[in-house]
């Protein structure tokens, strides 16, 4: 435990919560004491286990002041936490830009628009359990990144509504959203389908769909996409608690496009009923309520377990804003 002295845990700040004693995001600084400048990668390598430890009780850790400023300088902090490469392949559909081996830029949805709570890939039969964002420009103004602990949305819907959330256990969800032929930059989802599987064909497109376990209905050039029914929630083994590990907020209230204006078919029960929206607005705001919102800072890195945490992305007010992305197995 003596190479933890090259980080400082700092608590108690606006952009924390603290439930049960576990303070959500654990947030290190480098320490102002240590002999030599710290390096956030040698930090990293040499307090592992720590920092395992660390991630298994917050959630989220944000590392802060450290000198990391470039896509070059992430991919580096990255691979010292000896996480595998998660590939940011088929069936996303985000809009990302591949800098690095192992960096892309966070989604490049308009800037001004909302990106709704989620894990990363949650519909997908393969997702990260873990993933690092890294400002490299800060936001003028908005723009926060926000996370929000999955069991505790989990816990307080069941407590609200546990009609609702039997529904949910016993039914599941199906996710349906058209697609554009090629890119949408007006769209949250700019992928089209193209670029979402990663082909010109629509045989090939199909094949690689069933693979990922989703159904492609053709209209003309466009395509609906269908997923599920997929289980609305997950236990997390190492954390033993039920988490909300469903892409329902971002699908009802943060996809909108020309092809997608109807939240209320984005996502359904999983024998095609509508969702109730009386439920689903009480999520949504929940959501908001439970969140910290994170006000990034040039050089910040954060850690985030995804099985373990959801993240959304406000409006951005003032640019610029540039945040990059790692995603690992």
């Amino acid at each position: 435990m003596a190479e933890v002295n090259l980080f400082s845990e700092v608590v108690g700040l606006q952009q924390q919560k603290s439930d049960g004693g576990v303070v959500f995001p654990a947030v290190l600084f480098p320490n102002p004491n240590a002999s030599k400048s710290v390096q956030l990668t040698d930090a990293i390598k040499a307090n592992k286990p720590w920092l395992e430890s660390l991630l298994h009780r917050s959630g989220a850790i944000l590392f802060r002041g450290f000198p990391v400023s470039t896509a070059s300088d992430f991919n580096d902090v990255v691979d010292s936490s000896g996480y595998e490469d998660f590939s940011y392949g088929a069936g996303g559909s985000g809009t990302r830009t591949k800098l690095t081996d192992r960096v892309y830029t966070a989604n490049e949805a308009p800037p001004d628009q909302m990106i709704g709570f989620h894990h990363e890939l949650s519909h997908a039969s393969e997702f990260p359990s873990k993933l690092f964002f890294f400002c490299e420009i800060e936001p003028g103004r908005g723009g926060e990144t926000c996370i929000v602990l999955s069991h505790v949305i989990y816990e307080k819907m069941k407590g609200k509504h546990p009609e609702f959330v039997e529904q949910l256990e016993e039914k599941g969800l199906i996710y349906n959203r058209v697609m554009r032929e090629g890119l949408d930059p007006s769209s949250p989802v700019g992928r089209g389908w193209k670029g979402t599987f990663m082909t010109d064909d629509k045989s090939v497109a199909e094949e690689r769909a069933t693979k990922l376990g989703m159904k492609l209905e053709w209209m003309g050039d466009d395509v609906k996409v269908i997923v599920g029914p997929k289980p609305s929630f997950r236990y997390n083994e190492a954390q033993q608690q039920k988490t909300w590990f469903n892409s329902l907020a971002i699908s009802y209230g943060g996809l909108h496009d020309k092809l997608n204006d109807d939240p209320t078919k984005a996502v359904v029960f999983g024998d095609g009923e509508p969702l109730p929206r009386n439920e689903v607005n009480d999520l949504l705001k929940m959501f908001d309520d439970e969140c910290v919102a994170l006000q990034w800072c040039k050089g910040d890195v954060l850690l985030l377990d995804n099985l373990a945490a959801l993240h959304s992305r406000r409006p951005l007010l003032a640019p610029p804003r540039r945040i990059l992305a790692s995603f690992c197995k």
